[in-house]
């Protein structure tokens, strides 16, 4: 199982984005337009992963007045022969209940993605090349206390366990620390100020 991230491939960012429907994308095409044109200048290559609708899931696992004060985000890659509703169905009923159950965690979020289709976001000057054996197919975002939280449960037994369950689907797993969050748009409402 790959967990060394290539260095040509090493991801600097990522938007992520949940519409309320499956025509909210068309109906934003005003504020993507500048995104659209201006992104040569910010990037190298984008890769836009999405999923079917429901399948970016928030879980309720901070206690009261809890927050995340260290992120991980997480991507998988399906292994070849492992069919994507397997892989969706694991990440479901057996993933998530194991790290929720951890007790640990203040934030989880899940996404399942949809297969890869190359021109679905081919903005300018871009690449945008993403070959088959680098694709991803979920993603989950692990919240923690703090960075001592974060360290003790990716050494401790639930992820040596988890392991056991991930290798039978699983061929790439690509951890990133999480630096800096901000959310520009809450409940549709946009922010006067970023909030973390």
């Amino acid at each position: 199982m790959e967990t060394s991230i290539p260095v040509d491939r090493k991801i600097d960012g990522v938007a992520e984005v949940t519409f309320r429907s499956a025509l909210a994308p068309s109906q934003g095409r005003k504020q993507t337009k500048p995104a659209y044109a201006d992104e040569i200048n910010v990037f190298r290559r984008t890769l836009l992963y999405a999923g079917p609708p429901h399948s970016s899931r928030w879980y309720d696992v901070a206690g009261p007045g809890e927050k995340a004060g260290a992120r991980v985000l997480v991507y998988l890659r399906r292994r070849d022969g492992a069919g994507a509703g397997e892989f969706r169905k694991f990440v479901k009923k057996q993933l998530v209940p194991a790290l929720a159950g951890s007790g640990v965690l203040k934030e989880l979020r899940t996404q399942t993605f949809l297969p890869w289709v190359e021109k679905l976001w081919d903005t300018p000057n871009v690449a945008h090349d993403n070959p088959h054996g680098q694709r991803f197919h979920a993603s989950l975002i692990l919240g923690f206390t703090d960075t001592a939280a974060r360290d003790a449960f990716i050494t401790g037994n639930v992820i040596r366990d988890l392991f056991d369950q991930l290798a039978p689907l699983v061929s790439a797993i690509h951890a990133y620390d999480v630096a800096t969050t901000l959310t520009y748009v809450k409940e549709g409402d946009i922010l006067p100020h970023y909030e973390e």
